[in-house]
């Protein structure tokens, strides 16, 4: 069961759901139901279906099995998808998985089977553009000051800490505040942190260390980190003044999927019979 808008396709109707559920990649001339089996036409050629162990070949093409689906109890929720599992005699691939906030998808190499039941945990897909939306950017604080070279910018901030969230290896970006009725300009891509002062320190001779970060703008960064989009080279150094945030990397860092629904889409490419039973997902209010 398959279609793209793209490309034509044959739909069946069932009596029983009083309506159209599938939908078909082969294209026959002509179908007829007779003595209890199903033929077809196809450039003049006579066809009886389901007559062999192999599925989803019509009349000499492979197809694939895909099925799309939705979750969306209590509608009028946000809620945090945070896994998907389902029961069936194979694995399936998740070819495509979203809500109105986030998208990803799930390879079959990531579900595991357990007691039955295919399980994996829901992780967000590399991105084409960044969403500072998600809740992998956080905010640091207001640049106090900058030293050193481009490779190894150091950024100090005037804070008693910047947390345990930020890590090596995060992508930096940077706005300049503005006064209402002024609109902040969109963040700036500075570089990856590559090494950081957590917490603000006051040796015993009153010498006192800021919390800082050190970035590399050049890149590329060895080794490559799976950025979140594809990063402009080199990145920007900010200002003193202007606000820093990070991104951390989205499918690592990703703790499910956010929205009111998710909409997700099944595949599988078995030449032999598979059953699926049923598609669940475990599932959360959001509390942003």
């Amino acid at each position: 069961m398959s279609h793209t808008t793209s490309t034509p396709y044959t739909v069946s109707y069932s009596e029983d759901a009083k309506g159209w559920p599938s939908f078909y990649d082969y294209l026959p001339d002509y179908m007829a139901g007779m003595n209890g089996f199903f033929y077809s036409w196809n450039g003049g050629d006579l066809y009886r279906h389901n007559t062999n162990d192999t599925r989803n070949n019509y009349y000499g093409q492979q197809y694939q099995s895909e099925i799309t689906g939705v979750f969306n109890a209590k509608p009028m929720d946000i809620k945090l998808f945070k896994t998907m599992s389902f029961e069936s005699s194979a694995s399936w691939e998740c070819t495509s998985l979203f809500t109105d906030l986030d998208t990803g998808a799930m390879l079959s190499t990531y579900f595991v089977q357990k007691e039955g039941e295919w399980f994996t945990f829901l992780r967000e897909a590399t991105q084409t553009e960044t969403n500072f939306r998600d809740r992998s950017a956080n905010g640091i604080a207001n640049v106090n000051t900058i030293t050193g070279p481009t490779n190894a910018v150091v950024i100090n901030f005037n804070v008693e800490s910047i947390g345990s969230i930020l890590s090596v290896g995060d992508f930096i970006y940077s706005t300049t505040p503005v006064l209402p009725p002024a609109v902040t300009g969109a963040p700036v891509f500075v570089g990856v942190v590559t090494a950081l002062v957590r917490d603000k320190i006051t040796s015993s001779t009153g010498v006192v260390t800021l919390p800082s970060i050190t970035v590399d703008t050049v890149g590329p960064y060895p080794p490559a980190p799976a950025a979140p989009i594809a990063l402009p080279f080199p990145g920007t150094v900010p200002a003193v003044g202007d606000f820093i945030l990070f991104i951390k990397d989205a499918v690592a860092e990703s703790h499910g999927a956010r929205g009111y629904y998710l909409n997700f889409t099944l595949k599988n490419s078995d030449t032999t019979a598979v059953e699926l039973f049923s598609v669940g997902s475990s599932v959360m209010q959001s509390f942003p």
